[in-house]
């Protein structure tokens, strides 16, 4: 089992008085901090006009981790890539996995806010062919041939430098949640992520997925992923001390979603009160407690999913002060991470 920490945001709650500056020099500490307390990867993820300065380059801020570790899987989790040019897409990842010596795991998305989509000018309705396209775009350009284009897309024939460090380019894993996003994933990635879900819901999600192995394109079975949202504490009560960091993380997803949500300016908008209905809910896919319990409830997953699950714990929180989400890693990898492994 592999053990993972993200999922950097970089996200400034009105509340939160570090600079954008301040987030960014610290998301790379963190992951500095990961690799140093034994963490098998460490994890970024994108959204777009967003008011909290949620992380829109993952690619940049992925070379400046890559240049400040040794060791440490670094993953995206996730591009979103139908906002994205696939030949571009794939330069820059060959330049982070250079950079890193071949640690990057570029895990893709499809994307499902509209303003993005319409702030990038690209259509959403062709956010699915445009992403089966770029998996098929991408490798080629890190494969020895031309460049062609795919299914949806041909493209002049081009020679794509430089390679990346690893033949064959990173392995590119596929988030999904649905069934028959978990399906397309089995057929044509070479890991598969979730998130968000409660354990028995996950372990259909795995069941899918090994339904459609016999249908599958790529040599081996799929690295199976989760990104989970975890807290362990030695002294207090973990979900009050985690508590609106989880509800600021939850509801910030429903509030970039809101008409004219891609236009505000000025500081961020400030979450209403946690109604007792959403913060049972939020409880049940939140894996906090004691180091015992939140091990007891990762290995819930791991048995979903058997022993190669890359769990990844979201255990970067917008808005925690930066020592205590230190603090958070160190207790999970000294007290979490060895009854697991």
């Amino acid at each position: 089992m592999k053990l993972g920490y993200g999922l950097i945001t970089c996200q400034r709650p009105p509340d939160d008085p570090r600079s954008d500056a301040d987030l960014y020099q610290q998301a790379v500490e963190l992951a500095v901090e990961a690799e140093r307390l034994g963490f098998d990867s460490v994890w970024l993820t994108e959204h777009h006009f967003v008011d909290d300065g949620y992380m829109p380059s993952l690619m940049a801020v992925a070379a400046a981790v890559a240049v400040r570790t040794e060791r440490i899987l670094i993953g995206t989790g996730l591009v979103l890539a139908p906002l994205h040019d696939p030949i571009r897409l794939a330069e820059d990842a060959a330049t982070v996995d250079l950079l890193s010596r071949g640690r990057l795991v570029l895990g893709l998305g499809l994307g499902w806010r509209e303003q993005e989509f319409e702030g990038l000018q690209i259509p959403m309705d062709q956010r699915l062919s445009r992403t089966v396209d770029a998996v098929t775009i991408m490798r080629q350009a890190w494969g020895d041939g031309l460049v062609t284009g795919g299914r949806k897309r041909p493209r002049p024939a081009v020679s794509v430098t430089p390679k990346p460090y690893r033949p064959g380019g990173p392995p590119i894993w596929i988030g999904a949640v649905a069934e028959p996003a978990v399906r397309r994933a089995a057929r044509i990635g070479d890991g598969y992520m979730s998130g968000d879900i409660a354990a028995d819901g996950f372990a259909e999600q795995i069941g899918w997925l090994h339904d459609e192995l016999p249908n599958r394109r790529r040599p081996g079975a799929p690295e199976p992923s989760i990104y989970q949202a975890t807290f362990a504490v030695t002294e207090g009560d973990a979900w009050e001390q985690v508590r609106p960091h989880r509800h600021y993380l939850n509801w910030k997803y429903d509030d970039m979603d809101q008409p004219g949500g891609a236009s505000r300016t000025g500081p961020a908008t400030t979450p209403p009160p946690l109604a007792a209905d959403d913060e049972q809910a939020l409880r049940e896919i939140t894996v906090a407690g004691t180091p015992d319990q939140v091990a007891a409830g990762i290995a819930r997953y791991r048995d979903a999913a058997g022993d190669d699950l890359h769990y990844i714990a979201q255990l970067y929180w917008p808005g925690m002060e930066y020592q205590r989400q230190r603090e958070a890693m160190r207790v999970f990898a000294e007290q979490v991470a060895p009854k697991l492994r």
